[in-house]
């Protein structure tokens, strides 16, 4: 599956393949494959998840390439940094098109005294 996701971040993010990206891919498959329902396989997800993993690979690559400073000057000292809401939107896009197939993480039930 990792070549479908590959493929996928290679078109999405437009950008090259490189040893980098395929290792990248690699990573959110596995991270994706994680999180997870139990009993639920990334074959059980149809499209979302190589989708999902692609754009978590891009999120991971925006951080690996990007510093996030866009404009620096020393009179007067500026410095302007951008870059993190694009990552976060990624991973944001990745969970959500994958939230059926998730396990739940946001909520404990403890119990209640009767």
């Amino acid at each position: 599956m990792t070549e479908e996701i590959l493929a996928l971040a290679t078109a999405l993010g437009k950008v090259e393949e490189s040893g980098r990206l395929r290792t990248l891919c690699a990573a959110a498959e596995t991270e994706l494959a994680g999180l997870l329902r139990p009993g639920t396989a990334p074959e059980d997800c149809g499209g979302a998840f190589p989708l999902a993993a692609a754009w978590m690979a891009l999120a991971a690559l925006a951080l690996a390439e990007e510093d996030g400073v866009r404009a620096f000057t020393a009179g007067d000292v500026t410095v302007r940094r951008e870059g993190r809401e694009r990552r976060e939107a990624l991973r944001l896009q990745a969970r959500q098109v994958m939230k059926p197939y998730l396990r739940d993480q946001g909520f404990a039930f403890w119990g209640v005294r009767g």
